[in-house]
């Protein structure tokens, strides 16, 4: 069960201007999924987000976006975005099997999207400090359900090392200079 980043999509699930707000800790799970998005983007890894009902909570939050030089963008009326048939079709076509997931409300919409993930037999990876509720212990029962269904927990530094797989690439060395040497003193806060 390591990543490689041939097989991984990083898939972000709601971070909504609309939403944030009430969303403890959302801000910085908002941060860690925009470190982990420019590091995916580096390195060639799709990124997906998806929005729930973007006329009633907003788009995805700015900052977010602003991290991101290439990505996917879905609207879906589903908690879980597995259940809108295009997405399902365009997920499959990508060849993709590794989906790195966060987002927001993690008892909501990630978990059901991480359960339909799991059912179509994709491995999933809950990206813990990137997933957040309204109350951390939603998030956090959240996660222990996904896992106990087949997630594995991850850290962005985890998802990231993997990705890299070895040291002595130029991918590496812009990737250490760019993100990881900068990261290497802050605290990880997880949900």
């Amino acid at each position: 069960m390591q990543l490689q980043r041939e097989k991984s999509l990083l898939l972000m699930v709601d971070f909504q201007a609309g939403l944030l707000p009430v969303i403890e800790g959302g801000q910085e799970a908002v941060t860690e999924a925009a470190w982990l998005g420019e590091m995916a983007c580096l390195l060639e890894v799709p990124v997906w987000l998806t929005e729930q009902n973007p006329e009633k909570l907003g788009g995805t939050a700015p900052s977010l976006l602003a991290a991101l030089n290439d990505y996917l963008l879905w609207q879906k009326q589903h908690f879980s975005v597995m259940a809108e048939a295009e997405f399902e079709s365009a997920l499959k076509a990508s060849g993709r099997t590794q989906i790195v997931l966060c987002g927001t409300e993690a008892h909501i919409c990630v978990l059901q999207t991480g359960l339909g993930l799991l059912a179509a037999g994709y491995e999933l990876y809950w990206l813990s400090e990137a997933s957040a509720s309204r109350r951390p212990q939603e998030a956090t029962m959240a996660r222990e359900r996904a896992c106990a269904s087949g997630a594995v927990t991850v850290t962005a530094d985890m998802v990231a090392y993997e990705w890299l797989h070895r040291c002595d690439t130029a991918q590496f060395k812009e990737a250490h200079q760019r993100f990881l040497k900068p990261r290497s003193s802050r605290p990880v806060r997880f949900f």
